[in-house]
């Protein structure tokens, strides 16, 4: 089974950092740094520093795991963390210079349930764990930080 990581950054501003996906023929839409776990990745967690390294030449502090989705062939780990420093320009990752990929922008949007609400993020079921989480105060504290 194919294993994927992902991150829900949380900046010192209370932003959270997502990747607007541009794909000619495809509606815009969003998704959380992270991607595949390699057979070379010492655990979930140093997959998903390196995919945030390679992704957005960003250091995080992973806090906890937040929730798994499993399918028949995947299973998607999806991990809170606070990050402070990140560079997109020095991104490093394979898929950036992949033919056909579409584009690929970082944003930070609002910690809030109307800041997802403005953005078309994927997989819908993360989203709305975001949004109960947002909404019920449950996603970090201040023990988090």
């Amino acid at each position: 089974m194919k294993e994927r990581v992902r991150a829900v950054l949380v900046t010192t501003d209370d932003t959270m950092l997502v990747i607007r996906r541009d794909k000619p023929g495809i509606p815009e839409y969003w998704v959380l740094p992270g991607g595949g776990v390699e057979p070379n990745d010492e655990s979930r967690e140093a997959a998903l520093h390196r995919e945030i390294h390679e992704e957005i030449a960003g250091k995080a502090d992973i806090i906890r795991l937040l929730h798994t989705m499993e399918s028949d062939n995947e299973r998607q780990l999806f991990y809170v963390a606070h990050i402070a420093t990140w560079s997109f320009e020095d991104r490093s990752g394979p898929e950036f210079t992949a033919e056909g990929r579409g584009k690929y922008a970082l944003e930070e949007i609002p910690l809030t349930v109307k800041g997802l609400d403005g953005i078309d993020l994927k997989p819908g079921e993360i989203a709305r764990i975001l949004r109960g989480a947002i909404a019920t105060g449950t996603l970090v504290d201040e023990t988090d930080i």
